[in-house]
């Protein structure tokens, strides 16, 4: 994010036992849009991760779109919270790229099949 990239504080809900905080968070430098494009970053103090949706309110200001995202109510907020989380069953885990998973038979593979 840019250092010029806007941010502001949204709300503050419960999921699964824990305090998130959600900001709208402009993406890119507002300095060469022609629309702001926004999304949804969720903190929470006891998780060391910031999860953020992908943009998902697009206007023709700043203004407009904290406007439009604060018209989000605390039911939208958690299930976009939901839907950033890595597993239901690990909210507050690694990141998704730093999660391991099962081993699956799909996909390329790291064995060597002429071996």
């Amino acid at each position: 994010m840019s250092q010029h990239a806007r941010s502001t504080h949204l709300a503050t809900i419960a999921h699964a036992g824990r305090i998130w905080d959600a900001y709208l968070e402009q993406e890119g430098d507002p300095a060469v849009r022609d629309v702001v494009r926004a999304r949804v970053r969720f903190s929470s103090p006891e998780v060391d991760h910031l999860y953020r949706t992908a943009a998902i309110i697009i206007e023709a200001s700043w203004e407009e779109a904290v406007a439009r995202a604060h018209g989000l109510d605390e039911r939208q907020l958690s299930g976009l919270l939901r839907s950033v989380l890595p597993n239901p069953d690990e909210e507050g885990g690694p990141p998704p790229e730093q999660q391991e998973g099962p081993e699956s038979d799909s996909g390329p593979s790291s064995a060597d099949p002429s071996a």
